[in-house]
């Protein structure tokens, strides 16, 4: 399972350096980050649909669609999570019976983490901690780490304090 959750990794890692366009929550990139969500393009803050559509991008791989028993990228596709919104993401795995777990534990690279402050990431690293810094790709901050600024948003790595994180969704237990 390694292998598949660095692959998901690598798409994610491609994308580090994107940004905005000169208005918050546009641009020809961000659009197709929410393309890959339920929600009509348009200004609105994106950090799940960049998690949505590395998902997309990682059912794709057909390994990986064999690792999660969906035999087919139509099944994949309407498997995955494609809500814009981050809390959103945890009723959607509870959903699909994957793992759900509280900030208290630690985390692993491949999880997607929910933040308190309605915004999301992928860990990209293993906790070896739970009171360890949580290392993430995320859409949609700065680099102080803000959510939905009007500085020129992008996908950044991150180093964020574990008590920022509401959940993680642990895709392979």
């Amino acid at each position: 399972m390694k292998e598949l959750i660095d692959q998901m990794l690598e798409i994610a890692r491609t994308e580090v350096g994107t940004r905005e366009a000169a208005v918050n929550n546009t641009g020809a990139r961000i659009v197709e980050y929410q393309g890959a969500t339920w929600l009509a393009p348009g200004a609105w803050p994106w950090c799940a649909a960049f998690t949505a559509w590395v998902m997309r991008e990682w059912l794709e791989n057909e390994a990986v669609r064999e690792a999660l028993h969906l035999d087919t990228f139509s099944l994949a596709d309407k498997w995955r999570c494609r809500d814009a919104s981050a809390f959103g993401w945890e009723k959607w795995a509870r959903q699909r019976k994957l793992q759900v777990l509280d900030e208290t534990q630690k985390a692993r690279a491949g999880d997607f983490v929910v933040f308190d402050f309605s915004h999301i990431g992928i860990v990209t690293d293993d906790q070896p901690l739970a009171s360890r810094k949580l290392a993430t790709i995320e859409g949609n901050t700065n680099g102080k780490g803000e959510r939905d600024s009007v500085t020129g948003d992008g996908v950044w790595v991150k180093q964020r304090v574990p008590t920022l994180a509401k959940s993680y969704i642990r895709i392979f237990s």
